[in-house]
């Protein structure tokens, strides 16, 4: 990759990642205890590693992390302990969202038209069980207590932290993640439309 296109990859990822910050805003449903489905917000970060490869993904998501957390940062008062603190910036921070970077990982740039929408499909499918594996888990080791002590509601007493974790995560990460997947077959169009541009 010479300097001409170190540049316009650099430029695209500060782009998407702008696009991606500026539709986390755009909140479709917002969890009551944190987490919303937003307007496709993962899709742009996930677009860097199917254009420019898992490594520049991995490293726009990192961003986008600590971006999130940022965004997120009032979140973590509620946790009681350090251990705490720690747990709920990686699992809910840090690491999900740069895994997104992963997305590219079965990208088929020089495949068919049908072999790139597939492999799209099955990278934002990746990406997205990815990042929910994170939230569960979060959920579970860290906000179970929280939210149990919080009594929040009668479901969170009568349950156990992998069952409400699960429910809870999934209220607004499965609709965020089909929103992704549906709109994935986008990608390889518009990686189409760009390509001129990285020669």
């Amino acid at each position: 990759m010479n300097q001409k296109q170190k540049l316009l990859a650099l430029t695209e990822c500060a782009l998407m990642l702008a696009l991606a910050t500026a539709l986390s805003f755009v909140k479709l449903y917002q969890a009551p205890l944190g987490g919303s489905v937003t307007l496709l917000s993962t899709l742009p970060i996930m677009f860097i590693s199917f254009r420019f490869g898992v490594a520049r993904g991995v490293a726009c998501g990192f961003v986008y992390s600590l971006i999130q957390l940022w965004q997120g940062s009032g979140n973590l008062a509620y946790v009681p302990t350090t251990a705490g603190i720690v747990g709920c910036i990686a699992l809910d921070y840090l690491v999900p969202f740069t895994l997104l970077g992963l997305a590219g990982l079965f990208y088929k740039k020089d495949g068919s038209a049908k072999a790139k929408t597939v492999s799209a499909v099955l990278g934002v499918l990746l990406a997205t069980l990815l990042r929910f594996g994170c939230h569960f888990l979060g959920g579970a080791v860290v906000w179970y207590e929280i939210t149990k002590a919080g009594e929040w509601n009668d479901y969170v007493q009568t349950v156990g932290m992998w069952t409400y974790s699960f429910v809870y995560n999934i209220t607004y990460l499965g609709p965020d993640g089909a929103l992704a997947i549906a709109a994935s077959p986008v990608i390889p169009l518009l990686d189409k439309v760009l390509k001129p541009f990285k020669k």
